[in-house]
This record gives structure tokens, sequence and C-alpha cells, in this order.
């Protein structure tokens, strides 16, 4: 015990940076940074984090989140579902294949509001309700993004908040 404590010691000693806290490292966190890291980063100032030029994407769905960040090149898109606007409310097919073109349309809408394309998509990150329908999406997304396509990352989630929504897909892409 007393070789783990002396251990320790040194260890903080010599970075200086990192605080170990107990607790958290019993719950599982290895440490945190401390303010006087921060202050020697050159990402911060006054060991406050500076956020990047960032703007958000005109035409959201909804005031809680936005529909699309830039910061520099970059551009996250939020997920998209299939819904579209009919007799002036939300409305969503009930067909896998009609949701997952109407998903990407609407992904792609959101791309070229915030002046990209899809070709220059770099990462998609693809929900689906159920895992039938895994190859009916790929033949859907092959038909939308041009190659090389973005690399991607597909799961099966149990639901979404939107009701009755099959799929969900969100993007990173350049501008």
């Amino acid at each position: 015990m007393a070789t783990n404590r002396s251990t320790r010691r040194r260890f903080l000693s010599n970075t200086g940076k990192l605080a170990i806290v107990t607790g958290a490292a019993a719950a599982g966190a290895s440490g945190i940074v401390t303010q006087t890291a921060l202050a020697d980063d050159p990402q911060t100032k006054d060991g406050k984090v500076n956020r990047p030029d960032r703007r958000a994407v005109p035409g959201s769905p909804s005031k809680a989140y936005s529909r699309a960040m830039q910061s520099g090149r970059f551009v996250f898109v939020a997920g998209c579902v299939g819904t579209y606007q009919k007799d002036g409310k939300s409305a969503l097919d009930a067909d896998f294949e009609s949701q997952a073109r109407r998903t990407l349309e609407n992904l792609k809408a959101s791309v070229e509001a915030a002046g990209s394309s899809l070709d220059k998509v770099l990462k998609c990150t693809c929900f689906l309700k159920k895992y039938e329908d895994f190859a009916k999406f790929n033949e859907v997304y092959m038909t939308i993004f041009p190659e090389p396509r973005p690399a991607r990352s597909t799961v099966v989630v149990l639901d979404f908040v939107v009701p009755g929504a099959l799929l969900e897909v969100d993007c990173v892409c350049v501008v």
C-alpha cells in the first residue's frame, strides 16, 4: 500500500498538470485536466476553452437544436428522419424504402443548406429500427451517395423520438 501512495505522489509531482481524483478513479474515470493544464493549452485563454468560429445552419425543424453546425470547414448535421410536409402537417410514410429515400433527401437538403454536397460527406451514422431493413437501406444508400462513399456506422436501435420513424441518419461533411 505504501508503494502505491509513493508512486502516486511521484507521478503527480512529475506531471503537475494531471490530477487524479480518487472518487472519480473508483467510478471509472482516470483523471481530470486541471486549470493549470488548460491555461497552458494554446486552445484556451485564461483557463477557458475558446470555441472556434461556428455558425448554425438555418432551417432547424425545432428550437431545441440546430439543423447543422459549421465550425471551420466542418459541418455537423443533426439526425434526419423521413418526415415531410403534407397539408401543413408533418407526415411520414409507413414503408421503409420510402422513409429511407426521404431521410437521405432530407440529409442532402441539410448538407446543401450548409453550402456543401453529398460528395463532401466524410462520415454517416445510421440508425435502423430493424436489422431486417439493413440490406434495403444499403441499396437506397448506394443510389444516393456517390463513390467513394463516406465512412459509415450503422446500428439498430429500439425506437426513435419521432413516432413511426424507421431510421435516422446524421453526418459530418466539409465545405
